[in-house]
């Protein structure tokens, strides 16, 4: 299957045949499904907490001792999902066909000046006219203008404000002085980049940076991280075999975002606050975000301490009563059932390797029709229900029970988590060895013209996470602003 150079070439990457052809075994079987429980709903398995519980978790974060705080932005790749529909249209344009008044292009061109990017310099002002329209569209996407078509989210101008314009990468820097800076009046960020991108970080940064640590009195400290290409996967063609270029090379992908487990595990802080690069929305939107997730802090915190006091007492001895409280505290905080066929004898260790995991808490918007994974309740391979994040592929929909699982499902995943990295004992855990390596899917793509199928790692907040401690909570609606099309930065949160 593999040449004497293929395999130079995978050792180059800092892979092992093994591992290669693992990955090719599993393209070819595929991936178990999920067995779905029960979908996670309010009452059980989201937690809607009243006023007096969530000013109960705000003194909780306000008092609590913390060994480091960081915010983790996942922001790697190119915004090229977000102009999709743009370059659709100047395909259109160019071949002489006009644009409907509703189409995507269209919109965009007639609105031109409420975008946070337009400037009269290079936009000029606004006609409806095909002619127009393409030069907009070329403007924006190509390097005779913007160049917007080809770099990442985290430099693209997203808010306008009277005094300035700021990035997406700006509004996280501003968000984390809110509820992020350290006692030392420092904040720790570490965005995960593509390496061809990291001199427009630097830049976007440059410009900022020394005015907002004057504003704001505080002094930011970010590091930029790549997707080591160790965790990049074989692609296979349509017969299971190792897909090779027109020149005769294995092709291997970026495996998603579940590679990223590998770049959390080195951050050192014991609380990180997780949250994507085009979620971020007009400060004028920072009171709630911060608040609900000062909310999560404090929740996650509290979880903390209960689970630490616990393990201490294991620690002390393991008397039947404890285990009992234990057990009864899993299934009641965490939807963690311990299968009542456990042999007595070792119920104490179980109690301990379910107790002493990472700890993730989970802000959940209710479904308004959000793309995106969903909370469950899921049946694990050791017998034990759990509280896990699911994307619909993960999901057989074949299985009426699943299906009607789906339906039932009230809320989706926004990508607001915070985690806690340490164990009661102050070391770090090895967030690896706490993947589910069967939660990962298969994808269908191309290359060169050419069908394959491609191999996507344990999601970060899916497979990655399976088996940690997890708690997910009810945030409101105006904590999500994702900005997955460029049209999304005319919705209200990200207008002045």
């Amino acid at each position: 299957m593999f040449t004497k150079e293929d395999i130079l070439r995978i050792e180059e990457r800092g892979a092992d045949l093994r591992q290669v052809e693992n990955q090719v075994r599993r393209l070819k079987i595929g991936f178990p499904w999920m067995r779905i429980v029960a979908p996670a709903t309010p009452g059980h398995g989201i937690k809607v907490l009243s006023k007096s519980q969530e000013q109960e978790a705000l003194d909780y974060y306000k008092n609590a001792v913390i060994h480091g705080k960081c915010k983790f932005v996942p922001a790697s790749g190119a915004a090229s999902r977000m102009f999709k529909d743009m370059f659709s249209g100047l395909d259109k344009l160019e071949a002489g066909e006009d644009l409907s008044p509703d189409a995507p292009g269209a919109r965009l061109a007639a609105r031109i000046k409420d975008f946070a990017f337009y400037s009269e310099e290079v936009f000029g002002e606004p006609e409806d006219s095909a002619a127009y329209r393409e030069a907009t569209l070329k403007k924006l996407l190509t390097d005779n203008g913007l160049g917007y078509g080809s770099k990442p989210k985290g430099v693209l101008r997203f808010h306008r404000y009277p005094s300035e314009v700021r990035t997406a990468i700006a509004e996280h820097l501003v968000e984390a002085k809110e509820y992020m800076r350290n006692d030392d009046g420092t904040c720790d960020l570490v965005v995960t980049i593509s390496p061809e991108h990291r001199s427009l970080f630097e830049k976007a940064l440059d410009e900022v940076l020394p005015e907002y640590e004057s504003r704001y009195g505080t002094r930011y400290r970010v590091k930029f991280t790549y997707q080591a290409k160790s965790t990049d996967t074989i692609a296979v063609d349509s017969s299971n075999e190792p897909f090779r270029t027109r020149e005769g090379e294995l092709l291997f992908r970026p495996a998603g975002h579940g590679a990223l487990i590998h770049n959390l595990d080195k951050v050192d802080a014991e609380l990180v606050s997780i949250k994507n690069i085009d979620n971020v929305a007009h400060e004028k939107y920072l009171g709630i975000t911060s608040l609900y997730k000062r909310v999560l802090m404090g929740v996650a915190l509290s979880l903390r301490d209960r689970v630490f006091a616990y393990l201490r007492r294991l620690d002390a001895g393991a008397s039947g009563e404890l285990c009992s409280e234990i057990a009864g505290f899993l299934e009641k905080e965490l939807l963690v059932t311990i299968p009542k066929s456990v042999p007595e004898e070792e119920l104490p260790g179980i109690l301990r390797s379910k107790l002493n995991r990472p700890i993730r808490v989970c802000g959940m918007v209710r479904n308004e029709g959000e793309p995106g994974g969903g909370p469950y309740i899921v049946k694990g391979k050791d017998g034990c229900d759990s509280l896990q994040i699911l994307e619909s592929v993960q999901i057989n929909k074949e299985d009426p029970e699943a299906v009607s699982a789906m339906a039932q499902a009230t809320h989706f995943n926004p990508v607001d988590l915070v985690c806690l990295l340490r164990d009661y004992k102050g070391e770090p855990f090895d967030l690896p060895s706490y993947v589910d390596q069967e939660a990962g899917f298969i994808s269908s793509k191309s290359y060169q013209g050419r069908e394959l199928k491609a191999l996507e790692l344990p999601g970060l907040w899916n497979g990655a996470m399976s088996d940690w401690n997890t708690l997910f909570v009810e945030v409101p609606s105006e904590t999500f602003n994702p900005v997955k099309v460029v049209l999304d930065l005319l919705r209200p949160a990200h207008q002045a």
